[in-house]
C-alpha cells in the first residue's frame, strides 16, 4: 500500500511541475482546465483527487480562505501551488469555484 501512495506523489509532483509554464497568465476556468482537471476532474466530480463539485467539501464545508489555503499549501498527496500561482490566480480559482457552486 505504500508503494502505490508514493507512486501516487510521485504521478501528482511529475504532472505540476510539466504545468507550471501553461499556468502562467491563466485565470479562472482556464487556469482550472491547465492545473486542476487533470486531478479533480473537468466537470470538478474528483479523480485523482476528490470531487470539489457542489455539495463537496470545497462548497459547503470551506470557506474561501480555507480552499485558498488548500491550494496555496496541498493537503495529503496535493502539491501546494504556493510558488505556482499567483495570489490573483489563486483567488481566481476560488471565484471560479464558487461560481460552479452556483454562488
Amino acid at each position: 500500500m505504500k508503494r502505490g501512495a508514493l507512486l501516487l506523489v510521485l504521478l501528482v509532483a511529475a504532472l505540476i511541475a510539466g504545468c507550471s509554464d501553461r499556468l502562467e497568465g491563466k485565470h479562472g476556468e482556464e487556469l482550472y482546465r491547465v492545473g486542476c482537471a487533470q486531478c479533480h476532474g473537468a466537470d470538478l466530480t474528483g479523480g485523482l483527487g476528490p470531487p470539489i463539485d457542489a455539495g463537496s467539501n470545497a462548497d459547503i464545508g470551506l470557506s474561501d480562505e480555507q480552499v485558498v489555503d488548500v491550494i496555496r499549501v496541498g493537503p495529503g498527496a496535493m502539491p501546494g501551488f504556493d510558488r505556482r500561482l499567483t495570489e490573483e490566480q489563486i483567488e481566481s480559482l476560488v471565484v471560479y469555484l464558487r461560481v460552479r457552486h452556483g454562488r
